[in-house]
């Protein structure tokens, strides 16, 4: 049993009674595809984010993908993503027919080395996808005069960023389209898959829209070919629970995540990444560098804190993108934070008790040592 454990669902939904209320009202409607809720949740989220358009989608990885669809990239084309990102990217980017080109991550923001992305900039490349991982945030205004320069599109991966910022500005709405998951451990959850894209562009959003249902224009014709990806009437029951939780739930985030660079910071062996001014970040992951990660993470898992490492085999170097052909070594920033990241629950479920005792946890094992 783990005194500090890392998913918060059980909690979150300890009493389910007011969604499954939700849920008999649901059902005898027969309102079960693209339904009230869906056109509910969607106008909701739009007006969170700051947006004209919240298209609901099957996944958070569909929410990427669709928007590449609609800018027209496929086989032959080039879109350029982080190096550190989770599959889901790339598994977007390839399900187009495009090849991703990866280049490496910042030293302290996980995210994607804007310095780093015009050299990879080729004639085949249709567009940009910056990640903005672990609720941190790429250095948009920089990656946007590279993207108007060279006249790319830029799909945001905002799937771990909801309420992230840059300069103000939310993630999501910097260029053409971003795409955020609501997969259960998600900042804005729901009970399975399911992904949102947003735009303030018209025809993105017409073509999404049909991207999303078979292409179709109405019940008769067919517009395109698209796909089968539409936001549950189900799970947008949930997500019209849930939504108005989330400014709390990103607060409480930031506030653990605050308690936590105030008690890791002093530790001889962890260091804590710089926080850019600029940035506002919602600690979707908790993640420092920590000398002897692996011993620290098996140390905290026998004291009954159920720390995670994301990610232990870089992305780069696994079996299923080897076709991609970078050589080990290519990205030396994504394999440091390999080697040495380590995640702490930062859920807004986690009680101050046992944020010590993780801090005096990772502070006993180095004391140790």
């Amino acid at each position: 049993m783990f005194k500090v454990r890392y998913s918060y669902l059980p909690q979150q939904f300890a009493d389910p009674e007011p969604i499954f209320q939700e849920l008999r009202r649901l059902v005898p409607t027969g309102d079960f595809t693209l339904g009230k809720p869906v056109a509910e949740f969607e106008r909701r989220f739009a007006d969170m984010i700051g947006v004209k358009h919240a298209i609901g989608v099957g996944s958070g990885t569909d929410a990427l993908k669709l928007p590449l669809r609609a800018l027209g990239i496929g086989h032959g084309d080039e879109v350029i993503t982080a190096a550190n990102t989770f599959i889901a990217t790339v598994g977007a980017i390839a399900e187009t027919g495009a090849t991703p080109v990866l280049v490496d991550c910042d030293p302290d923001t996980f995210c994607m080395d804007v310095s780093k992305v015009e050299a990879a900039i080729t004639p085949r490349t249709k567009a940009i996808m910056p990640v903005q991982i672990t609720g941190e945030v790429v250095e948009m205004p920089a990656l946007m005069a590279i993207a108007e320069k060279h006249g790319l599109p830029v799909v945001e991966d905002s799937c771990q960023g909801i309420f992230s910022e840059c300069d103000g500005k939310r993630s999501g709405t910097w260029g053409a389209a971003g795409g955020f998951s609501l997969h259960p451990l998600k900042n804005l959850n729901v009970w399975g898959d399911a992904g949102v894209i947003v735009t303030n562009d018209d025809e993105m959003d017409r073509k999404l829209r049909l991207l999303r249902n078979h292409g179709m224009r109405n019940r008769d014709e067919i517009e395109i070919l698209g796909h089968n990806s539409r936001l549950d009437s189900v799970q947008a029951v949930v997500g019209n629970w849930l939504i108005g939780q989330t400014h709390d739930i990103t607060e409480k985030r930031i506030a653990t995540g605050a308690y936590y660079d105030a008690g890791l910071c002093d530790i001889d062996g962890i260091r804590v990444p710089n926080r850019p001014a600029n940035h506002k970040r919602v600690f979707h992951l908790y993640m420092v560098f920590a000398e002897d990660r692996d011993a620290l993470y098996q140390y905290c898992l026998d004291q009954g804190v159920e720390a995670k490492v994301h990610y232990p085999i870089p992305l780069y170097q696994q079996d299923g993108l080897k076709h991609l052909g970078y050589a080990p070594g290519t990205f030396p920033v994504t394999d440091r934070h390999a080697a040495d990241v380590i995640s702490f629950p930062v859920d807004q479920h986690v009680e101050k008790w046992q944020l010590d005792y993780v801090i005096d946890t990772v502070r006993g094992f180095y004391a140790k040592r």
